[in-house]
């Protein structure tokens, strides 16, 4: 019997949850986002119970985590940025390895997609390191594309990322166009 997967947005709560998961997915790839290892662990706990509730509660961010028979095994950030264009964007996904061929990664990349699309976006954003191919590759699978958009990582200003786009409409929105 395969585990179930669900996905259910961060409740304020789940600090130590938050904590908990951005950890391991930086300690296992710690290449792929913009905070570091060190900076996550040496942040007070109130930090991640700060983020878990602003997150549990904002329209225009949140953190989804993905769940394997009850237990965290993922998560994913959405939200919309501050400009005119109010453009959504999701980022940070993280899923287990251990759990990462049942196609978490892809339940929580449509979740906050959908999200993202009742709010009224109708094109969701994700910046990728230009090394990370695995990712570039799991995100165009899931039907996004390069924008043309370059830019140095955060983290390295000797690496590059690329700006990946894909359309969407809510099952409870009026399709775009």
């Amino acid at each position: 019997m395969s585990p179930s997967l669900t996905v259910a947005r961060i409740a304020a709560r789940q600090g130590d949850v938050f904590r908990e998961l951005r950890t391991a997915s930086l300690r296992e790839a710690p290449y792929a986002f913009g905070d570091t290892l060190e900076e996550t662990l040496s942040a007070d706990a109130t930090t991640f119970d700060a983020k878990a509730a602003l997150n549990a509660a904002s329209t225009t961010s949140t953190t989804f985590i993905l769940y394997t028979e009850g237990h965290p095994a993922g998560l994913i950030d959405a939200c919309f940025d501050d400009t005119l264009a109010r453009r959504a964007f999701v980022s940070d996904l993280w899923v287990a390895p251990a759990v990462r061929h049942l196609r978490g990664g892809e339940l929580l990349v449509n979740t906050a997609s959908e999200w993202l699309a009742l709010g009224g976006a109708t094109e969701v954003y994700a910046w990728i390191a230009d090394s990370n191919r695995n990712a570039m590759r799991f995100y165009e699978r899931l039907g996004f594309g390069p924008t043309g958009d370059h830019r140095p990582t955060a983290r390295a200003q000797n690496q590059w990322e690329t700006q990946l786009v894909r359309h969407v409409t809510s099952a409870s929105a009026p399709p775009a166009g």
